[in-house]
């Protein structure tokens, strides 16, 4: 299942292929500042598509549904977030502590776009509430993941500062509302290019990564994480996967949501996003800290990954077998 998912995803081959020639040639001295340099600009590119192509109408859609939004966004970036919290506190004593920093990290992300709504097409949940939802969490994380992070004692070592922040303001959100602002003037451009810009959001993605992952181990990574370390990083990021997903569905049961709008919240609660999360890291973090604070993200959203697809197709064969589209019938991975 992990290796059909690999072959599959061209997202998963790109950030393989990163961490793999982050610890064969990782960028250092001289060339990492160049390296880090690129990576600025490209995240700049990125959030500057990102503004032209979300179009605000479905942004303003999106926060008038707060019947769904609302409880959405306390999930992810308030129960997630404790979440956690809970794990970087409970992992401190069996993981490095910089790794363990990164389940706070993880916790306080915004959801995938792209994933989250093809699983819930796939599950035949609410595709157009999925694509809003989606695209109006990764646009509010923005905003809020770094103080939430910060709120939360996620400063760590002192590598958050007012210089980070400033560095926030001009790479991610200073792009995006240039973005907004050009948007009706590059619409029909935007609309041509969205095969390129797709291309764009996953090597910008993938480069943010090399980058992180080569001051990770520059730092020696894989001689201060052992053997150990590394299983109990698994076993973490296996738990905040069943809290995720557990919880999320659970949560929309309470809210009595129809069966497809509780699988659009499934999958736009439960994912977390490398796009945005790798991207941050490497404007956030020092290149020494990166790489550990990032590591449990990059295993999250593999397995993520890994397991919607089994977890979409059973979901849609139980919405077969119940039309009326309001069961509450808990989500299962078995095939």
């Amino acid at each position: 299942m992990a290796i059909r998912a690999i072959t599959r995803d061209p997202m998963l081959r790109l950030l393989l292929l990163a961490m793999v020639l982050a610890a064969l040639l990782p960028a250092t001295g001289y060339w990492r500042g160049v390296a880090q340099m690129t990576a600025n600009a490209g995240i700049f590119a990125l959030f500057l598509a990102n503004g032209m192509r979300i179009p605000r109408a479905e942004i303003a859609s999106g926060i008038a549904n707060w019947r769904f939004f609302l409880p959405l966004a306390l999930w992810m970036f308030g129960a997630m977030a404790l979440v956690g919290l809970g794990l970087s506190h409970g992992g401190q004593a069996i993981v490095p502590p910089l790794v363990a920093i990164g389940f706070l990290y993880l916790g306080v992300l915004p959801t995938t776009v792209q994933s989250s709504t093809s699983y819930s097409s796939l599950a035949q949940g609410n595709v157009a509430l999925s694509v809003i939802a989606a695209a109006s969490m990764s646009i509010l994380g923005v905003f809020i993941s770094v103080p939430i992070f910060l709120a939360l004692g996620g400063s760590g070592e002192g590598m958050v500062g007012s210089d980070a922040l400033i560095k926030i303001i001009l790479i991610l959100i200073l792009p995006f509302a240039i973005g907004q602002i050009l948007q009706r003037r590059t619409a029909t451009f935007i609309a041509r290019q969205k095969a390129r810009i797709v291309w764009l959001d996953r090597l910008v993605i993938a480069f943010a990564v090399y980058v992180a992952f080569s001051g990770a181990v520059e730092q020696g990574i894989w001689e201060r994480i052992d053997a150990a370390e590394w299983a109990a990083t698994l076993a973490l990021v296996a738990i905040f996967l069943v809290v995720a997903h557990a919880g999320a569905w659970l949560a929309s049961a309470a809210l009595s949501l129809a069966r497809q709008d509780r699988i659009a919240f499934l999958f736009a609660g439960a994912q977390k996003s490398a796009a945005i999360g790798a991207p941050l890291a490497t404007v956030l973090f020092e290149p020494a800290a990166a790489g550990f604070i990032v590591l449990p993200l990059l295993l999250y959203h593999f397995f993520q990954l890994v397991l919607a697809a089994p977890l979409a197709t059973r979901l849609a064969a139980r919405s077969a077998l119940r039309p009326d589209a309001s069961g509450y019938d808990a989500p299962t991975t078995r095939s």
